[in-house]
């Protein structure tokens, strides 16, 4: 693994889950990184999303164990604080090397139930807030001759899933996004990929709208009995990934010399196997 002192990482949806996760080990790995969330509920979201005292908790994790992060408040759904922010990090720590766009939100309604501001906010958090974030950074890696751009996608951005018409409508254009940066970033010393992760063990997918679907006339239904059934239904036998499963293909996506580039790398239990 390479030594990532000097270099400056900005996460988004860094409070838990798989952005906290990856925001501990760039820091670990000697990276400055900025830790973004947004940090309060969003009303057509039925879940609790994280918290400042949760992002707090990242950040001083990070510091207590000697390396550097702050924090920042985020919506990705907001193009001028994102921008704002990009240049706030590159005119302090001098540049931005790599950007983790992990900010997301997944909520299940049956496609004729999808209401408006749920379309808007999941196409808005999961697929702007990563043209927000890569567009504001692309410009200071030009000028560094290098960067690494990392974006969180979805099983569902390589399939249609009942009841999730609008979040695979997001996962499935980050996809296309990201490969189109790719394209016009190629040897420029930047690279842009993609980790398409199947259900990882987060309060995204653990959550009692999750249960609500999968038991539908089952009030009763327990986490326990979650993870029996994605256990049930994963052809390897395993209930959902975990964090720590999607750090590893990000830190070798910015481990890579810049021959990776335009990819999209499938953590999915063999969830896709099936699939051409």
């Amino acid at each position: 693994m390479s030594d990532l002192t000097g270099k400056v990482a900005i996460v988004t949806g860094a409070a838990r889950g798989q952005g906290a996760a990856i925001a501990h080990t760039l820091a670990a790995r000697g990276a400055t990184v900025v830790a973004a969330d947004l940090c309060k509920d969003i009303t057509s979201i039925p879940y609790p999303l994280s918290a400042v005292g949760d992002l707090n908790e990242v950040v001083d994790s990070i510091v207590g164990n000697n390396g550097y992060a702050e924090a920042a408040v985020l919506d990705v759904r907001d193009r001028a604080a994102v921008h704002d922010l990009v240049e706030r990090v590159a005119r302090t720590h001098g540049t931005v090397d790599i950007v983790v766009a992990a900010a997301g939100v997944c909520a299940f309604s049956g496609f004729d139930d999808i209401s408006a501001d749920l379309w808007t906010d999941t196409l808005e958090t999961n697929l702007s807030g990563v043209f927000h974030l890569v567009q504001a950074s692309v410009a200071h890696m030009r000028k560094a001759g290098y960067g690494r751009i990392i974006a969180i996608s979805s099983g569902a951005g390589r399939m249609g899933i009942h009841n999730l018409a609008h979040y695979a409508a997001s996962k499935w254009g980050l996809i296309g996004l990201v490969k189109s940066v790719a394209l016009e970033v190629a040897g420029t010393g930047i690279t842009a990929n993609v980790i398409s992760p199947t259900a990882v063990g987060t309060p995204m997918v653990l959550n009692d709208n999750a249960l609500a679907r999968h038991f539908p006339g089952q009030p009763g239904a327990t986490l326990d009995d979650l993870r029996e059934k994605f256990r049930s239904e994963n052809p390897m036998g395993i209930e959902w990934l975990e964090p720590k499963d999607i750090v590893r293909a990000a830190e070798w996506l910015i481990d890579d010399r810049g021959v990776m580039s335009g990819t999209v790398i499938e953590v999915n239990l063999a969830t896709s196997a099936a699939r051409p």
